[in-house]
């Protein structure tokens, strides 16, 4: 299994290194620059160029390419243009934070997904079981965005018993209770969608497995109905395990409106909001951070598919 893991963890360079280039260039592409957004309308042309210099960015592009991939070699990120901090520390710290939240997040989607998708599995022709379908399918369906809304508007405007935004209270003890109070909405919004696929994968897998000719042989030696479905569940893991880390690493790259919405201080916010004020080193470095995270997230999912599934081990 060591190197079956190395062997992926050495095929992910190319894929990080083409997304560092193409973020690169992408962000050339946006109108604007730095420069008018520290010295702001009022600056001459003069100010400007003299800014542009200072920067860097009178360079050729592939020179400012060149010294930037140099410095993140030997982990550094460089300076935020508009913070004049350390990038590395800041996205790391706004990491921790998004991962916080997904971590949340996860918990709802893979617990949720698991109830909701083995009872459609389990009682298809009932009530409850088409509801949890239509619960399924309804996560999957509503923006986060609109979900977020209306969790504000519900629990913390109307029946005011949960915050509406931040990571902890402005006035107060900042401990776990806090930290746990203000993550329940955010988790929430978040993590409804991965719940319904989860659910929706989990259904179909155990549905599928509950028609196998193994499983009604072990019915016909007169397995109890529990041991079965434990049997069932147990053949659902690689499938279910994929589509878990998938998820997982979905709501580390995909929570900047949940994280919008609730002013929840994580890497999505954070590069959101350098986009708004041109801070190329912080959306770089923000960025590179998540692919990193995103393609590791896939090794180690792909690892532990070939552990506990010896198909899909290289011969």
């Amino acid at each position: 299994m060591l190197k079956f893991f190395l062997r992926r963890l050495l095929a992910i360079i190319p894929i990080v290194f083409g997304v560092i280039v193409v973020v690169f260039l992408t962000l050339k592409l946006i109108p604007g620059d730095p420069a008018s957004a520290l010295l702001g309308a009022s600056a001459t042309p003069s100010q400007r160029k003299q800014l542009i210099a200072d920067l860097g960015l009178n360079r050729s592009i592939f020179v400012q390419f060149w010294n930037w991939f140099l410095a993140v070699l030997q982990g550094d990120l460089g300076h935020s243009i508009l913070r004049q901090q350390p990038v590395g520390p800041m996205v790391m710290d706004a990491f921790w934070n998004t991962m916080i939240l997904a971590v949340g997040a996860s918990v709802i989607a893979i617990v949720g997904g698991l109830v909701i998708g083995g009872a459609s599995a389990l009682w298809p022709r009932t009530l409850f079981g088409r509801a949890c379908n239509w619960i399924a399918t309804g996560s999957v369906s509503t923006p986060q965005y609109s979900i977020g809304l209306g969790l504000i508007v519900i629990f913390a405007v109307n029946w005011e018993i949960l915050p509406a935004s931040g990571m902890y209270s402005s006035t107060g003890p900042q401990n776990f209770w806090d930290l746990l109070q203000h993550l329940i909405l955010p988790a929430i919004a978040a993590g409804l969608a991965p719940m319904g696929i989860v659910a929706r994968v989990f259904r179909s897998s155990l549905d599928d497995v509950m028609r196998a000719d193994f499983v009604e042989s072990y019915r016909a030696r007169g397995a109890p109905s529990r041991k079965v479905l434990t049997h069932a569940a147990h053949n659902t893991m690689p499938a279910l395990l994929t589509i878990s880390g998938l998820q997982f690493g979905y709501l580390i790259s995909g929570v900047v409106f949940v994280e919008t919405i609730f002013s929840w201080p994580g890497l999505g916010l954070l590069i959101y909001n350098s986009i708004a004020q041109r801070d190329y080193p912080v959306i770089e470095g923000g960025v590179l951070i998540l692919a990193v995270a995103l393609v590791l997230i896939n090794v180690l999912v792909d690892t532990a598919h070939a552990a506990i599934d010896p198909r899909v081990r290289p011969a």
